[in-house]
């Protein structure tokens, strides 16, 4: 939507204290997508050293609803989402890129894949889908 701008994205994801506590960032909104990413610490592994599945289900879920936005508008809500885990995350940065597939009425399928980026290079480790619903009446 027009009224949606990357500014307006970040300050959305400041409100969120989880986001704030895992470290994320909007870099990308608009045209039917969004990237968030992260930096990848010690406080979000797992016992073997890869990053815990959670935090990718938590960047699938925000990263996907944030490219539902872009097409539905600012007040929208995660319907559901899958994702599927393909190798052990570990790099230096997590980044989650979503783009909108489908939006019509109040939904928006969505889908995201979630890169690991160590020296430049990236690692695709995970995959989801995605339908954001809005909440507007």
């Amino acid at each position: 939507m027009a009224d949606l701008t990357l500014e307006l994205a970040q300050k959305l994801l400041a409100a969120q204290p989880f986001s704030v506590l895992v470290g994320a960032r909007v870099t990308a909104f608009g045209d039917g997508g969004a990237t968030l990413e992260l930096d990848i610490r010690a406080e979000l592994l797992q016992q073997n050293g890869f990053l815990h599945g959670g935090v990718l289900g938590y960047a699938a879920d925000n990263a996907l609803t944030f490219a539902g936005g872009a097409a539905l508008g600012s007040e929208v809500l995660t319907g559901g989402f899958t994702i599927n885990y393909l190798r052990p995350a570990q790099g230096d940065v997590l980044r989650a890129v979503a783009k909108v597939v489908h939006a019509g009425g109040r939904t928006a399928t969505c889908t995201c894949e979630l890169r690991t980026v160590s020296a430049g290079s990236e690692t695709l480790c995970a995959v989801a889908q995605g339908t954001v619903i809005s909440v507007r009446r």
